[in-house]
Order: C-alpha cells, then sequence, then structure tokens
C-alpha cells in the first residue's frame, strides 16, 4: 500500500474541504428539526461531484477510485458539521449507487444513475425489519410473482433519507425459494401506490418506517436476478463498512484541532490548561485514535480497490473508527469543561452523531463477532 497521496487527490482533498466549510454549514439548528432535508446541501454536493464519485465515468460519475474517494469523504467529513447529511450521500452512494453500478441492467442504469448523480434524485435502501435488527437479512417482507409483477407486503424500519427518497432498494423474500435463495431486490419509486409512511424517526439523518401492503412492483424493477438479493447486500456492505467511516476521519482530525487550540489558550491556575497531564494526555490519545483509525480505514479502501477480500479488514476499520470517534468525542467535551456541554460549542452534535456510528452500518458487537467467527472461533 502506497501511503503518500497524489498531487491530484492532495487537491481534491483540499478542495472538498473548502467547500464543505463555505457551502455545508448554514442554517444547522433549521436542519436538524424533525424529517428535515437538506436539499440544498444535497444539491450543492451534486454540483460538486460528490455523489458520482464511485460510479464509472461511462455511467456518468466521476469515475474516482475507492481511496480517493475516500479522502474526499474525509475531507467533506472534516469541513461539514452536519453528519446526518453525509450518512444520507453514503447511503445512497454505496447502498444504492454501487449495486446499480454492479447488478443493473442498462436500463435501470439510464433511468437511474444520471439523476442521482446529478441531484435530481435521491435515493434509499430498505433492508431493518422490526424484530430482525442486526440480523439484516432475516427478511419476513414477502415478494411474490404474479404474472408481469410483484406483490410486496411487509414493513421496513430506519430508512435513511426516506422522507426525501425518489427511489428505495427494498429487499423482500419469496417463501417459495430456499434460504438465502429467496431473498430479491427491488427498485420501487416514490408515490407506488401501497408504498405508504408509517412514521418518521427522529434523527440526525431523517428516517422512515414504511409498510408495504400489495405493493405492486413491475418485475423489470427488480435488481439483478431472483434470489440475488444477499449477494447485493454484502457487496454492497463490505464497500459501505469500508468506506462510510471516512468522514468520522474528518470530524476526528476537526476535533483534535479544536482541543489542541483550545488547550493552548485556555488558562487555569495561571497556565495553558494544555500543561497539565489530564488535558495533555487526552490529546495525545486522540492523535493516536484518530491515525489508527485512518490506517485502518485506508486499508480496507486500498483492498476493495484493488478488487481484493477485504471482510475482516472491512469489518476491523468500522468497529474501531466508530468506537475511537465516540471516545475522541467524549474527551473533546472533557477538555472544553462545561462550555464543551453547550449547542454553543457544537461538541455534543459530534458525540450525537459517533454515538450512531456505533449501530448503523452493523453495530460494535456484529463486528466482534465477524471477525472472531473470521479467525476461527
Amino acid at each position: 500500500m502506497e501511503f503518500s497521496l497524489s498531487t491530484e487527490q492532495r487537491e481534491l482533498k483540499e478542495a472538498a474541504a473548502a467547500f464543505a466549510r463555505a457551502t455545508l454549514n448554514q442554517d444547522l439548528a433549521e436542519r436538524a428539526e424533525p424529517g428535515a432535508f437538506p436539499l440544498a446541501a444535497w444539491q450543492a454536493c451534486a454540483r460538486f461531484g460528490i455523489q458520482g464519485l464511485p460510479v464509472p465515468a461511462e455511467l456518468g460519475g466521476g469515475g474516482s477510485d475507492i481511496l480517493t474517494t475516500v479522502l474526499i469523504m474525509e475531507a467533506l467529513g472534516y469541513g461539514c458539521r452536519d453528519h446526518g447529511l453525509i450518512s444520507s450521500l453514503n447511503a445512497q452512494m454505496w447502498s444504492l449507487q454501487l449495486p446499480l453500478v454492479k447488478f443493473g441492467t442498462p436500463a435501470q442504469q439510464q433511468a437511474y444513475l444520471p439523476r442521482l448523480i446529478s441531484g435530481e434524485l435521491i435515493g434509499a435502501r430498505a433492508v431493518t425489519e422490526p424484530g430482525s435488527g442486526s440480523a439484516a437479512l432475516s427478511v419476513r417482507t414477502q415478494a411474490e410473482l404474479q404474472g408481469d409483477h410483484y406483490l410486496l407486503n411487509g414493513t421496513k424500519l430506519y430508512i435513511t433519507s426516506a422522507p426525501a427518497a425518489d427511489v428505495v432498494l427494498v429487499f423482500a423474500s419469496d417463501r417459495g425459494r430456499p434460504g438465502e435463495a429467496s431473498i430479491s431486490a427491488f427498485l420501487i419509486d416514490q408515490g407506488t401506490p401501497r408504498f405508504t409512511v408509517v412514521r418518521n424517526h427522529e434523527t440526525a439523518s431523517p428516517m422512515l418506517e414504511v409498510m408495504l401492503a400489495d405493493c405492486q412492483v413491475p418485475a423489470g424493477k427488480r435488481l439483478g436476478p431472483e434470489g440475488a438479493g444477499t449477494a447485493i447486500f454484502d457487496s454492497a456492505m463490505e464497500f459501505e463498512r469500508s468506506c462510510i467511516l471516512a468522514s468520522a476521519l474528518g470530524a476526528m482530525q476537526r476535533q483534535l484541532e479544536t482541543c489542541v487550540g483550545y488547550a493552548q489558550t485556555r488558562e487555569q491556575f495561571g497556565q495553558a490548561i494544555g500543561k497539565f497531564p489530564g488535558v495533555a494526555d487526552k490529546v495525545a490519545d486522540m492523535y493516536l485514535r484518530l491515525e489508527a483509525a485512518r490506517l485502518l480505514v485506508y486499508q480496507a479502501a486500498w483492498l476493495a480497490q484493488q478488487g481484493k477480500p477485504a471482510s475482516a479488514e472491512a469489518a476491523a476499520a468500522k468497529l474501531f473508527a466508530t468506537e475511537a470517534w465516540v471516545q475522541s468525542s467524549l474527551d473533546s467535551i472533557q477538555i472544553h469543561g462545561g462550555y464543551g456541554y453547550t449547542k454553543e460549542a457544537g461538541l455534543e452534535r459530534d458525540l450525537r452523531d459517533a454515538v450512531a456510528g456505533t449501530s448503523y452500518s452493523g453495530t460494535s458487537a456484529i463486528q466482534r463477532a465477524a471477525l472472531s467467527r473470521m479467525l476461527g472461533l
């Protein structure tokens, strides 16, 4: 693995950080309202080229390699304080666009990818169900083929971006097929009859629960062949776990710089608080966690870029980076003392976003279980 960045990669990373600082932090309080979706910021990201980063140029995307995409998403996390927006970007890029690239028909790719990349459409994925939780592919939503369409019945929840989503990739099971071969994936457009919003979950990135009740989906909207749902999910998850925490690296870098600056200027008992070992040790630990997380994320992205298996590396990157982000967020608040607990400081927002990272795309417990299984236990 080459550790030095090319001139182009450095310039892209700097440009993305500058873009995020200048464009993506307006009206943060209003964007935190339940169900709010930052459409203006989303479209600004599309104009900058974020949504198209990992999509091949021949399909209308930016054609960036995975490691370059990770670097740009890291810069976005550094410059943008709205991690809900970044979560929505990740959800579309890794969970919908790349499956379309890998499994979509030319007609499906032409119908969706250009408009997803341009910001005209917003995409999401619906896997989780009541009672399934971390057993993501314990799918109870049923799909029954009837002539030229499927009837889907079931409930999906915690769908990132769903309040604004124009197309949702829904996973459902055909009970007539055995095991994992029963699961297929379907592209469902917003406004499809009997695809109904049940409730809105109040989170940093807007999420919905939806119900499908005899929802008719044309057979041409199935993504990949029948029974390919598990392969589609697994393929997307390896990229997602390798790359989704890139923005956390940027957030931890920003936290570290903020804490160093504060520790140098804030005085107590006649000296800067950075001179006290209790503060200095926390700053040193923040640096260690950041650099270790960065190496794990870069390694997983590099392996994915080379087309090499990266299941263990992706799980390790996701596990370590999320837990490192939580601890660094706690250290950041404690270094700032009482001020760190105020909304004015903006540090508590980082902590809420960091805690969420230990749950989505597989909980920390799931990552540990996966790693121990791959180690032969």
